[in-house]
């Protein structure tokens, strides 16, 4: 028999607690971080703003917690990845930088957020930077460096340079053009080429070491 779902207080909180988490991703999608308005959202979702305080604590908190659960490094992590570690973390970097690369580009709210994060210096925005750089840190320190030791701080840069680069050309091809040095960003076979440069770049590094 299927299971029975059970009303009740708990699960009525939960969805209204849902709802105000997609209307803060709705108006993200379609008018932008000055859209955020306690009221704007409370209207977006349908229920008293009253709510928002009395599920999240503040405006600030609901959005922040939107932010968290849209953002792919600060959920990232070993037990994610369903990577095998023993190569020092060679398949783990391609799969973590393959995967943001296509999230970025389908996740239409996570590009507002990058945007929002480069061009305003809030304070929700820096808490989610240092948490996402702490996820990092945690990879880097357990399995990244241990492999290549005194030349970490090297495969450490060249990582940077894969991460920003996967966000900028994401934020370009949605935000200007979709050619960038020749290559068709929005044509499939544009972005298996960068998809490729990518895991040829990390095997270098790897061999390299």
């Amino acid at each position: 028999m299927p299971r029975k779902v059970v009303q009740g207080p708990i699960r009525d909180k939960e969805k209204t607690k849902q709802k105000l988490l997609a209307a803060v991703g709705k108006i993200l999608r379609t008018k932008g971080y000055s859209g955020l308005k306690v009221s704007k959202i409370a209207a977006v979702a349908g229920f008293d703003k009253k709510l928002i305080y009395e599920y999240f604590g503040s405006t600030e908190k609901l959005i922040d917690e939107y932010i968290r659960s849209q953002d792919y490094w600060s959920r990232t992590g070993q037990e994610e990845l369903h990577v095998d570690f023993s190569d020092g973390g060679k398949e783990m970097s391609k799969v973590a930088i393959l995967n943001q690369f296509e999230q970025i580009r389908r996740n239409k709210e996570l590009q507002k957020i990058i945007l929002w994060g480069l061009s305003e210096g809030k304070p929700i925005l820096k808490k989610v930077a240092d948490d996402r750089e702490e996820a990092g840190e945690l990879l880097f320190k357990n399995i990244v460096d241990p492999h290549f030791k005194d030349k970490s701080t090297r495969y450490r840069a060249i990582a940077a340079l894969l991460v920003s680069g996967a966000y900028y050309l994401n934020l370009y091809t949605a935000y200007n053009a979709s050619v960038f040095c020749g290559i068709d960003l929005k044509s499939e076979d544009g972005r298996k080429e960068i998809e490729k440069a990518i895991t040829e770049i990390i095997d270098f590094a790897y061999e390299e070491k």
